[in-house]
């Protein structure tokens, strides 16, 4: 058609769809949406609770790990205490 391929034609279609969608969503979208967008200047007030949280989940992992160590250990002393038993006539 007029010398024009078809994937010019179908790449125009594409670009020219996702214009108008952009277009129509910016219109339907609320005054001031692109305002309130977070720019990241100044972080928000419930951020220090998340990093406060966050902290307090990072104590808890090391102390179950720590935790499972010991239980790991008393295992494998009751193991060795079980075998010396079982060995001895």
């Amino acid at each position: 058609m007029l010398g024009i391929p078809e994937w010019a034609l179908g790449v125009t279609a594409i670009l020219a769809v996702v214009s108008v969608l952009k277009v129509v969503t910016a219109r339907l979208m609320p005054p001031g949406y692109r305002q309130r967008s977070w720019r990241g200047d100044v972080l928000p007030p419930e951020t220090e609770d998340l990093q406060a949280k966050l902290a307090e989940l990072d104590e808890l992992k090391r102390r179950v790990a720590e935790l499972e160590e010991r239980v790991d250990f008393a295992e494998r002393l009751l193991a060795r205490q079980r075998e010396g038993e079982r060995l001895q006539p």
